[in-house]
């Protein structure tokens, strides 16, 4: 079958104005040249190359740069091909780590870590793959769905990726690929319990509260503060007529055990900024359809929005990825624009405006024929 430009990874809004350009078709988009693209309006350099480069994938194009002239045999050599891509991204994979191996990781480095975290009494709560979540008795399809079995992207030495005993350990001892164990003590894990944080509620208020609900031992209770946000906490106890609810983390008083390696370094700045994303809980799946445009002289990162996301709520993740881009990417990043596209929907012909049209169409008529007359 052969593909069209609906098929091209990373497309999106820009298809139309490709084709009003005459760039129709997969092979057109394989043929063109990346100052063509980048002359078009919200193309830039970055986002011009990635799209050559998936027409290209789409047709096969060896390095001369020929589209093939018969597309049909494309099924019948993906397989092949798809070993080919297999090898060769194995083969650059094992270069990077032979290049990292054993080096020492630097401030401001942008890595993966996986991470397995234990309690106290030896209890797994946090692996970086589906499959260890399975073999220790924790995977959870919900939480496989969000991204939440992944190595952890971090910035080394900047707080709000890890805890501060994890974001200390491995900006001081970690090297790229070594694995190394820590215990971190509660007040660098999940901090101290603090009394002030457990609340005894009367049933009756907790029931409100709890939408008419009564209140269950071990069950997870949400409720609004003063200042409109949202505390979670757990029911510890009930008795006495009376609800206690401890607003700790679960882990709050206890030292924590972590296994780490650092398995990769993100260098590219569409990674770096899809790595961002995906943190901001855009899912991995969804990251291609975002078009993503960098005009290196003004530092100006333009993002579109796919379809898909127009009508979701996501005022918090665009704020918080801006804050997150020009803060950690500051040297690189100035302004941040999101950009929505809606398309405009053709609408029908009223009724009545056509009988209007066909009326006064008859009326020209017949002062034509009048005026033959």
């Amino acid at each position: 079958m052969t593909p069209t430009l609906e098929d091209v990874k990373g497309l999106g809004a820009k298809k139309s104005t490709l084709e009003e350009t005459g760039i129709d078709s997969v092979e057109k988009l394989a043929k063109a040249e990346v100052d063509d693209l980048v002359a078009l309006k919200g193309i830039g350099k970055a986002t011009a190359e990635k799209l050559i480069a998936n027409a290209k994938d789409l047709l096969e194009v060896p390095e001369s740069g020929e589209a093939p002239e018969v597309v049909e045999e494309k099924e019948s050599e993906t397989p092949e091909v798809e070993d080919e891509k297999i090898k060769e991204e194995i083969k650059k994979l094992d270069a990077k780590k032979k290049k990292l191996q054993g080096k020492k990781v630097e401030i401001g480095d942008f890595v993966l870590v996986k991470i397995t975290a234990k309690t106290q009494k030896g209890k797994i709560f946090r692996v970086s793959s589906e499959e260890d979540a399975k073999k220790v008795g924790i995977y959870d399809e919900k939480n496989a769905q969000q991204g939440y079995y992944t190595p952890e992207f971090v910035i080394v030495g900047k707080p709000g990726f890890l805890n501060e005993g994890l974001t200390e350990f491995i900006e001081s001892s970690m090297n790229y690929f070594e694995k190394k164990s820590v215990r971190v003590p509660p007040i660098k894990a999940f901090g101290k319990r603090d009394p002030s944080k457990i609340e005894r509620i009367g049933i009756a208020k907790f029931r409100k509260l709890n939408e008419g609900k009564n209140p269950e031992l071990g069950q997870d209770f949400v409720r609004r503060t003063p200042q409109g946000q949202s505390q979670r906490g757990t029911v510890i106890r009930v008795s006495q007529g009376k609800v206690v609810v401890d607003y700790n983390h679960p882990l709050a008083g206890q030292s924590v055990d972590y296994n780490l390696e650092i398995i990769d370094k993100i260098e590219d700045f569409n990674d770096k900024i899809e790595y961002f994303m995906v943190n901001k809980g855009i899912p991995q799946d969804n990251i291609p359809e975002f078009t993503i445009n960098y005009d290196k002289k003004e530092k100006t990162v333009e993002i579109t929005i796919p379809k898909m996301f127009l009508f979701q709520n996501l005022t918090y993740v665009k704020f918080g990825l801006a804050m997150d881009l020009q803060t950690h990417m500051s040297d690189e990043v100035g302004d941040v624009k999101f950009i929505e596209i809606y398309e405009k929907i053709p609408i029908p012909e009223a009724p009545a405006d056509t009988v209007m049209q066909k009326v006064e169409e008859f009326n020209k008529e017949q002062e034509s024929d009048q005026d033959q007359d």
